[in-house]
């Protein structure tokens, strides 16, 4: 700690503080308690994903993808696909479609409590938290009974699924729509009219339209400050145009707008699961493209087709075409997208993630000027910076 000539005491918040939520440190100066500035610094975790993934196979590179916002890891996984596929030109079978909108969805509502319950935590309010959490877990199992994985999914596949679902899965879905609805109720009854909650959230860390435009803002954050922009409307991906839902926006783009929002888009997911399970389509889980989805396994020992298509996607043997795609989603943050350019080879020659977290932390330093240190944690908490995603 140092004090500079003006009286400014120039203080660290992180790399390693509980409520920084992730590695990464802003370095602010404070006037008694009221920051004067931030200058956020990132890094400390960057892994090099884009570079990886260009010298890695097409299916390879979810265990990379799911590794960027972790709180809600499939809905990474599947919009990596949805790019492949747009570049293959694949057609994907309706049931895989509803099948990859409930994970997605899930993922959102996985995405979304904890950053809530979380923010509940840093206004010094822990029973949200452990009710909320005690319900990811239901998410979690569900997970696991789809892919055998809880956090770093690597969900699903070029065209598809690995598998179906089967009647576990459908039984621990409704069981999770059952209770969840019943605690999230309980979840707005501490927190959405709680006088301590409200002081400590109305009118901290607001941001306009017009600056959150400016910045680039997308997902929660954006609609939270007024604008109704959500990729699931805008450009419609995994037949997203066949559900009903709202988009939930705010007025102030304060934290307190920002949590409610989120809350309001829980209960809009907790619908489009309702409604995908009602409108469940027959037919196969993966469309028909050999060359991408690995054959299953007994049929690899007892067909040479099916040997044949397994060696060359293992060993990333089949060319793609040279093009250059976007594909964006609705991520947990905000819109995730993917830009691929491929020079017809077995990896991607330039693959680029465009993460919603690396965006508008940029916009973190000015919507803590002026405020307390306290207040600019409630602050960072709100728009849900995640580290793995941030740094890439």
């Amino acid at each position: 700690m140092s004090i500079s000539d003006d009286n400014l005491v120039t203080i660290n918040l992180g790399p390693t503080h509980p409520a920084t939520h992730g590695v990464f440190q802003n370095i602010i100066q404070v006037d008694g308690e009221k920051i004067v500035s931030a200058v956020p610094t990132i890094g400390y975790i960057h892994r090099a994903f884009e570079k990886l993934a260009e010298h890695r196979p097409y299916y390879q590179i979810t265990p990379l993808t799911d590794r960027l916002n972790y709180c809600s890891s499939p809905i990474n996984n599947i919009g990596w696909h949805l790019t492949i596929e747009k570049l293959l030109g694949v057609q994907t079978p309706k049931r895989v479609d509803y099948m990859r909108v409930i994970i997605m969805e899930l993922a959102r509502i996985s995405d979304h409590l904890i950053c809530n319950s979380i923010l509940g935590v840093d206004t010094g309010a822990f029973s949200g938290f452990l009710y909320m959490f005690e319900k990811r877990e239901l998410i979690y199992e569900i997970y696991e009974e789809i892919c055998g994985a809880r956090l770093t999914t690597n969900i699903g596949r070029i065209g598809g699924f690995e598998r179906d679902f089967n009647e576990v899965v459908f039984a621990k879905l409704e069981i999770f729509i059952r209770e969840f609805s019943d605690t999230l109720a309980e979840f707005e009854s501490l927190f959405n009219r709680n006088r301590i909650f409200m002081d400590r959230t109305i009118g901290v860390g607001p941001i306009s339209a017009e600056r959150a435009l400016n910045y680039g803002f997308t997902g929660p954050n954006l609609r939270a400050a007024g604008v109704d922009y959500d990729v699931r409307v805008a450009a419609p991906y995994s037949s997203y145009q066949d559900f009903d839902f709202d988009i939930p926006i705010g007025t102030q783009g304060d934290t307190y707008d920002r949590f409610m929002v989120r809350n309001m888009e829980m209960w809009q997911s907790l619908s489009i699961i309702k409604q995908a399970l009602a409108k469940m389509p027959e037919g196969p889980y993966h469309a028909d493209v050999p060359a991408f989805y690995l054959p299953p396994k007994q049929d690899v020992y007892d067909y040479m087709e099916a040997l044949i298509y397994h060696f060359k996607v293992v060993m990333g043997e089949i060319p793609v075409p040279v093009g250059e795609v976007y594909q964006a989603v609705e991520g947990g943050n905000g819109e995730l997208g993917f830009y691929l350019i491929s020079d017809g080879g077995r990896a991607p020659f330039r693959l680029h993630f465009r993460r919603p977290c690396f965006i508008y932390y940029q916009a973190y330093p000015e919507m803590i000027q002026g405020s307390l240190i306290s207040d600019a944690i409630v602050t960072l908490s709100s728009l849900n910076v995640i580290a793995g995603e941030l740094d890439a």
